[in-house]
């Protein structure tokens, strides 16, 4: 996955960091507070702050402890809630730690891990749109989707959010 932007929901004014496929086909949008939206902006910006932020901070002590992030994943969407897995990597051996995706994503910016996301997410809840005239997203600007985007895909969401079960996530979820 890749970073597409943050944006706003219309509605709630909520950030939505969305996440893009790699075939840029669709798109994930997360939900996120701001302070989180922030931290992601401001590092895809190249912007720097006086101190360092949180995650700033979690990312010099990991390198402390030679620690590296190998990778983070949003795994799965439970009552209306995202989660995500932080794997990282020490004397050989990968540990994985649940994370909210928001910081997963703050931390993937300044380390450099690649993103994923369960297919099966995507699938359940990939939104598909086409950029206006052919454009892409640039790293660290806010997202220019039209109105009428947003409002789809806020509208798709929040239909999925009322209209699904517990059941629908436990199916296939042997791991």
């Amino acid at each position: 996955m890749e970073i597409y932007g943050v944006s706003f929901d219309i509605v709630g004014k909520m950030p939505i960091v969305l996440l893009k496929t790699a075939d840029g086909s669709r798109y994930l949008p997360i939900w996120i507070g701001h302070p989180e939206a922030a931290a992601i902006l401001i590092k895809l910006q190249n912007s720097s702050t006086p101190r360092p932020m949180t995650h700033d901070l979690f990312v010099e002590m990991l390198a402390q402890l030679d620690v590296r992030v190998v990778r983070i994943t949003v795994t799965e969407l439970r009552e209306n809630t995202f989660y995500a897995a932080i794997t990282i990597a020490q004397d050989g051996q990968e540990i994985e730690i649940d994370s909210r995706p928001s910081d997963a994503i703050a931390l993937a910016i300044r380390t450099e891990a690649p993103i994923f996301a369960d297919e099966r997410l995507i699938d359940e809840n990939g939104i598909e749109f086409e950029a206006e005239d052919g454009e892409e997203g640039v790293p660290g600007e806010p997202v220019s989707l039209t109105q009428e985007q947003i409002e789809e895909m806020t509208s798709k969401f929040k239909s999925f959010l009322e209209d699904v079960t517990p059941e629908q996530f436990a199916e296939g979820d042997e791991d």
